[in-house]
């Protein structure tokens, strides 16, 4: 059995107290959402409670989607509530032009790969002697997982700067420029990796698999 993986997978969300996530189109804001964003962020950034109380219901399924696609469910909720403590603190250097939810992504991916290497350097200081190469390995199961599991458990073994783009893209529906916002990084560099990621999760899903389906 081949696998294919050139195309966005239909991924199912992490498991969450919040209605279901749907994939934003995010090239698609009209003026009167622009015009209606910025009041809000203005009226937040006054200490409008209302203001914030409302930038959090409205993004936060989104940043809890990008946080546990990047670190599992544990620490998700943790992290996403790390994620709008930072982005209240830092309202006053958010700039008109650009949209709340691509600044919003980048405070989410940048906490997520923070918190990535604070747990792999603990997870080392706690077991100096284990092989590199284990840590971000999934755990083997003794049985043949659904394909939702072998999902996960591939993505988790991505190289952070693949899982980034992979998740963006492929899950949360952003196009190559709003990554290249996001990350910071070229449009080409972000279609690169892309494609990159997408051969990795073929590699690693083909690993997955029992002999008898390959």
């Amino acid at each position: 059995m081949q696998l294919v993986l050139d195309r966005p997978i239909s991924w199912a969300s992490p498991a969450s107290t919040d209605a279901e996530v749907t994939r934003p189109n995010s090239a698609v804001v009209t003026e009167d959402e622009r015009a209606e964003e910025q009041k809000l962020v203005a009226s937040a950034r006054r200490g409008d409670e209302r203001a914030l109380a409302s930038i959090y219901r409205r993004y936060r399924p989104r940043v809890f989607s990008v946080v546990a696609r990047m670190l599992g469910g544990a620490e998700a909720e943790e992290v996403t509530q790390e994620v709008f403590l930072r982005a209240f603190r830092a309202l006053d250097g958010f700039r008109a032009e650009a949209q709340l939810s691509t600044w919003l992504y980048r405070i989410a991916v940048n906490a997520s790969l923070s918190e990535r290497t604070r747990r792999t350097v603990e997870h080392s200081r706690r077991a100096p002697i284990a092989d590199a190469g284990q840590l971000a390995a999934p755990e083997r199961e003794q049985h043949d997982p659904a394909l939702r599991a072998r999902l996960e458990s591939a993505l988790a073994a991505l190289p952070p700067g693949y899982r980034a783009v992979l998740v963006l893209h492929d899950i949360e529906g952003l196009d190559h420029e709003e990554i290249g916002r996001v990350l910071g990084c070229r449009v080409g560099t972000s279609k690169s990796q892309l494609h990159k990621a997408r051969a990795k999760m073929r590699d690693l899903l083909a690993r997955a698999m029992p002999e008898g389906s390959r």
